[in-house]
């Protein structure tokens, strides 16, 4: 089987790795498409000491497994959960309905689980999504990426209501104009108006109002001026960035995953009193619902597609200011 390994900081491509097989309640997925994300370019930087098989983002094909599933076009959940490994009893998060933060959890291709830039990988059953016919595999590659800015919305539809039922707006900043912060703010912008995506790379500041979205460079953003900040930038500047535009009392939510420490002034949290949210993965069924729906358009995000064999190369090109989406395809 053919495969990208990282390793140590660096890419390469392997052809002398068996085809997966496997295990009790698992398909075997053929990979269609997969896309690189920041998590990752950052395992390549030395996040989680990585060494594998990368890539969580794909859409593929089962080709074994339960008759119902073979030949099923298929997305999968990345967090595999006692109910996925088989393990009874279940540990207390995921008895208690919060799967993604299972005790044993695996995570494909960045904790103990081999990943989907190969030609085949294994998926517990329980991990599988069907994508609805009319979605092109361009589209539902993005399923796992639109599920993670879901999830921001989940976590916020309280507060927006609330303003709402106040007569208020909720201002809101996206901080990255990233791979991840276009989702997020195209999610957000259904039902943010007062939303805007600040972003140093002309590049994706350009992308983000070919979307219809507005816009600030990240070093004019508004001291104190927003009631919710999101942090997808990736990097600690951006975090700085974040912290300064979050008014007294607002909220932060934090997607980034990335191997750098913060200078985090925990005092002005406090005196402020700003609340912080960490913010994962999101739900499979909203993220295609949304897809299948078009309430936005993804295609325009991804950049390139280069084959599997080209793996170092769309790393790099993938690393590169401006870049959203890279495809590789086996």
């Amino acid at each position: 089987m053919i495969a990208a390994w990282i390793d140590r900081g660096r890419v390469r491509v392997r052809d002398d790795l068996p085809r997966p097989s496997p295990e009790p309640g698992e398909a075997i997925v053929r990979v269609l498409m997969a896309g690189i994300c920041g998590t990752d370019l950052e395992l390549l930087r030395g996040y989680r000491d990585f060494s594998g098989i990368p890539g969580h983002e794909f859409v593929g094909r089962v080709e074994e497994g339960p008759p119902e599933w073979v030949g099923a076009r298929v997305v999968a959940e990345i967090n595999i959960t006692c109910r996925g490994r088989r393990f009874e009893p279940p540990c207390f998060p995921c008895a208690n309905g919060r799967l993604t933060h299972c005790l044993r959890r695996e995570a494909i291709g960045i904790r103990g689980r081999d990943g989907a830039f190969a030609e085949w990988l294994r998926v517990p059953v329980p991990n599988l999504h069907r994508v609805p016919e009319p979605l092109p595999d361009e589209v539902a590659v993005f399923a796992e990426p639109v599920a993670a800015a879901c999830r921001v919305l989940r976590q916020i539809e309280a507060d927006i209501r609330r303003d709402l039922d106040r007569g208020r707006v909720t201002r809101a900043l996206v901080v990255g104009a990233g791979r991840l912060g276009q989702l997020v703010a195209r999610v957000l912008a259904r039902r943010l108006p007062e939303l805007e995506v600040a972003g140093r790379s002309e590049r994706s500041l350009a992308r983000a109002r070919a979307a219809g979205l507005a816009t600030v460079s990240a070093a004019a953003v508004e001291e104190a001026a927003y009631d919710l900040v999101v942090d997808c930038s990736g990097a600690s500047a951006g975090f700085a960035v974040a912290r300064q535009a979050v008014r007294p009392r607002g909220t932060m939510i934090l997607k980034s995953t990335h191997k750098n420490e913060l200078d985090v002034d925990i005092s002005s949290i406090v005196v402020d009193e700003i609340r912080l949210l960490g913010s994962r993965c999101g739900s499979f069924d909203d993220a295609l619902l949304t897809l299948e729906r078009r309430e936005f358009e993804v295609r325009d995000l991804i950049d390139d597609r280069l084959p599997l064999s080209a793996a170092p190369e769309a790393f790099e090109q993938a690393a590169e200011a401006g870049i959203a989406k890279v495809l590789l395809v086996p």
